[in-house]
């Protein structure tokens, strides 16, 4: 998946040297965004000092952007990593997942758990790597 989302460029918002931040194909909110490291770690707790650094700076840039482009909307952000027990399982690569909150659950997601997205993520994407955050 993420070889697929670096090369195809789609949904790419922005690309450090170890990670990448692009809107999810199946994005359940309008502007979510996925932080995936390019490096296969199962688990949060394997970024090394170098990557940290980096892994804040990518965070912040995203951030700028949702601050700057949808009028500093509140937000969630998750981190999902390999659960306690499992750090150095092949099956799963952490990520963190941003969910601007721009839209509110309604009858037909809670029910079912299926969400309706209102906006293409190649959209989002698009609109948030053309803000300029050189100011923020």
């Amino acid at each position: 998946m993420l070889l697929e989302e670096v090369r195809r460029q789609e949904r790419l918002i922005a690309e450090t040297d170890f990670f990448i931040a692009y809107a999810p194909y199946a994005s359940r909110t309008p502007f979510e965004v996925r932080i995936m490291p390019k490096k296969h770690q199962p688990s949060f707790s394997d970024i090394d000092g170098p990557e940290l650094f980096d892994f804040a700076n990518i965070l912040k840039s995203i951030l700028a952007r949702l601050y700057r482009g949808l009028n500093n909307p509140d937000y969630n952000f998750i981190i999902r990593s390999a659960p306690v027990g499992d750090e150095n399982a092949k099956y799963f690569h952490w990520y963190m997942l941003i969910i601007p909150k721009l839209t509110t659950p309604a009858g037909f997601e809670i029910g079912t758990g299926i969400y309706i997205n209102v906006t293409f993520p190649e959209q989002c994407a698009e609109f948030l790597k053309n803000i300029d955050i050189s100011t923020v």
